[in-house]
């Protein structure tokens, strides 16, 4: 089961505070705006912005943030503390439900400092088990472990102890590994009975799923199971989305098993609500098992529809981690130790000014002096040491920037060959005038593609731009076969511009290669005479044997390459681009793909062209060894 988030428990803790369910946090919100004009006392009135602002996390978390920076600009005008941590707090709930787990750190650990500075032990573990929550989903299970026993150790101390309850109720559900059977039982019994004292239904609902997993990890599914069901029907008939999401998972990859269509039904339930409600990390879990379903039982249409969500998403994920890269706690204690290093430093000084006014140049006073002198000298390189490390960090997530956006546009360029052949054929398939034979054949290339495409994102999204020999798949490819599927694929690009794709009589001989990635190399040649091609030209694909090895030719009579362009064809994201001679637009991908491809293979490949009358670009590769 995916853990579960900090927000979840915000939501719990937001209706115990207010009385509120989620199917009335809307009359909430609409009667707390109306009051605002009416609210004279600025506390009373940055109180009241705060809980708008946690009231809408269910409904529009863009809302959340507006609320949350109005009422921390209002609150740090008028020097008001605890407005201050609760905006901070709201703030760490909108970047956890975004999905960015650094910047929610961040404003946790503000918000945990703010509250121990007026001594709020409430919200001193609320944001303790905020961190915990944050660390955990990060996959930093230490520091999660931490957080939670500093947090169950302070709720066992306060007299409102309504937040102990959702702490063992999340320390339970996360690590239930760390309880024994007993410890368990007596947690969940306590738990329960904080719930009842405060009648708190909404509590009471969220351990029923804890219970139901101790059923099935006793062996008990079928207890356990029907306990799940009836808390998801509670949980969605309260509108509690949130909450639901781990149900449903759970469910599903129960169902999953015996019943395939209901278990399928849940997770696409599951997903819709991630989806609407904008749970990008639940859809991102739930698109990779819906893929690795339809993948393992060779449903590849139904996969790539995954693939594709799941391209999307990452893409989203990275435009939102990118505006962060530092782990801020970790910064933030730094800091704080730099701090505490330069007062150390400062007392240490006025201290030896002081034994030298009294002892003056005694043995005692030099001995300090020098104890001091030598204590600096270290903590100053420690902390010269910590700084050259942030900026090696500081570097290097600035290269995986860099490096991921470079990937993400290679995709796009590899995927437009294979796409574009499916789309080609699926216009002819609409024609009426296709036979049935045809219509086989039109079927079989547009499979043939759409395996492409699926080869070519899991090929992209597992490799890096530094291509070597070890990763090729090498195998025995017979040629003639091999071009001819290649030709067939792209014959219908060459005939939009009436152009005629010939493969001369080709060599009945083998090559040994990576068959997905020369047919790659082959597709961006072939599309690049295409392109350059003027309509109604010819493009001629060749093999002849040399002594290093097989050579494959593409030749066109099109517009040539200019002189001053051939020095940079290969590089990546040349300025050496043109448009085609019907506007194709260029990217400055393929050829540098293209090397990297013949590179690894220890092969060589290049170009002979005329402007004006046309370019034949070649390819060798090695005999078999």
């Amino acid at each position: 089961m995916q853990p579960i988030t900090f927000f979840k428990i915000t939501a719990l803790f937001l209706m115990i505070l207010t009385g509120c369910p989620a199917f009335g946090q809307v009359d909430k919100i609409r009667e707390l705006e109306k009051s605002l004009p009416a609210i004279k006392d600025s506390i009373q009135y940055v109180d009241a912005i705060n809980k708008i602002s946690l009231l809408f996390y269910e409904r529009n978390v863009d809302s959340t943030f507006y609320y949350s920076l109005r009422a921390r600009e209002i609150a740090q005008r008028m020097q008001y503390a605890k407005g201050i941590a609760d905006a901070t707090n709201n703030l760490g709930i909108v970047f956890d439900i975004k999905g960015n787990i650094q910047l929610a750190l961040r404003y946790y650990n503000d918000a945990y400092n703010q509250y121990r500075a007026i001594g709020d032990s409430s919200n001193i573990t609320q944001t303790l088990m905020n961190i915990a929550s944050v660390y955990s989903m990060n996959g930093k299970h230490d520091k999660a472990l931490a957080n939670f026993e500093q947090a169950m150790s302070l709720g066992n101390r306060i007299s409102h102890d309504s937040i102990t309850a959702l702490v063992i109720y999340n320390y339970i559900l996360m690590y239930p590994q760390k309880f024994s059977d007993a410890e368990k039982e007596r947690y969940i019994e306590r738990a329960g009975s904080i719930a009842r004292k405060y009648k708190d239904s909404l509590m009471e609902l969220a351990l029923q799923q804890v219970k139901a997993d101790k059923h099935i990890a006793d062996g008990h599914q079928a207890k356990g199971v029907a306990l799940l069901e009836a808390t998801l029907a509670s949980a969605l008939d309260m509108e509690l989305y949130y909450l639901s999401m781990d149900i449903l998972i759970e469910l599903g990859t129960i169902y999953l098993k015996k019943d395939p269509e209901k278990g399928l039904g849940l997770y696409t339930k599951a997903l819709t609500i991630s989806e609407q409600k904008g749970y990008r990390l639940y859809a991102i879990d739930i698109c990779k098992k819906l893929y690795d379903y339809y993948a393992q039982r060779g449903e590849n249409a139904a996969a790539f529809v995954y693939t594709r969500k799941l391209v999307r998403l990452y893409e989203q994920q990275a435009e939102i981690d990118n505006s962060s890269g530092i782990d801020y706690i970790e910064y933030a204690v730094k800091d704080e130790q730099l701090k505490s290093e330069k007062a150390k430093s400062a007392y240490n000084s006025n201290l030896l000014w002081l034994a030298t006014a009294v002892c003056f140049l005694t043995i005692l006073s030099v001995i300090f002096l020098l104890k001091n002198w030598i204590m600096s000298r270290k903590t100053n390189d420690v902390l010269k040491m910590q700084f050259r490390q942030l900026e090696s960090t500081s570097e290097a997530l600035e290269q995986t920037n860099q490096n991921y956006a470079k990937l993400i546009k290679v995709v796009a360029h590899d995927l437009r060959n294979p796409i574009g052949a499916i789309n080609s054929l699926s216009r002819l398939l609409l024609e009426d005038d296709v036979s049935q034979e045809e219509t086989r054949e039109f079927l079989q290339l547009i499979n043939d593609s759409s395996n492409s495409c699926i080869n070519l994102i899991t090929d992209l999204l597992e490799t890096n731009f530094n291509l070597k020999e070890s990763e090729l798949q090498k195998e025995q490819i017979s040629l003639p076969p091999f071009l001819q599927q290649t030709v067939k694929l792209l014959t219908f690009r060459a005939k939009e511009k009436d152009q005629e794709l010939v493969l001369k009589e080709p060599l009945n001989k083998s090559a040994l290669a990576d068959r997905d990635k020369l047919l790659r190399v082959l597709n961006n040649l072939i599309i690049n005479a295409i392109k350059f091609t003027p309509i109604g030209g010819r493009i001629e694909i060749s093999t002849q044997r040399s002594p290093e090895g097989i050579i494959i030719s593409v030749k066109d009579n099109g517009i040539g390459i200019p002189k001053e362009a051939a020095a940079k064809i290969f590089d990546p994201f040349t300025s050496s681009k043109r448009e085609g001679t019907s506007g194709e637009q260029p990217f400055g991908l393929g050829l540098y793909i293209a090397r990297q491809i013949i590179d690894a293979h220890q092969g060589r490949i290049w170009f002979d062209s005329e402007p004006g009358k046309g370019t034949t670009f070649s390819v060798l590769l090695p005999d078999m060894v």
